[in-house]
């Protein structure tokens, strides 16, 4: 089990829970945040910095926002486990669900 950043964040991308992170494991996409399924420690530090409250823990995620705890896992299914976002930087794509949501889903 792992936190999932899900659909309040596409378009925002607050990045205070990057901040808090203290592993590394939110990845900037394109269009919004990513939780590293496998390097997420659980500890939960993320989700209560989050203005939008996008970070949920993958049990509880809304199921309006099912989908998103794929769309976390499919996000890196090309880039594998980089160790660590601030080595890697913002990646210039997104899941295929956050691609093909209507552009600014939650504008600011």
């Amino acid at each position: 089990m792992a936190y999932v950043i899900a659909l309040p964040c596409v378009d925002v991308k607050d990045r205070s829970c990057v901040d808090e992170c203290p592993v590394d494991c939110i990845y900037e996409g394109r269009r919004a945040l990513y939780v590293h399924p496998d390097e997420c420690v659980d500890c939960g530090a993320c989700e209560p910095v989050c203005p939008v409250e996008a970070i949920r823990f993958e049990g509880d995620v809304p199921a309006e926002w099912g989908d998103h705890t794929a769309s976390n896992a499919d996000f890196f299914a090309g880039l594998g486990s980089p160790g660590g976002a601030a080595a890697l930087g913002a990646v210039d794509d997104d899941s295929p669900l956050v691609r093909g949501l209507a552009k600014e889903v939650n504008p600011v």
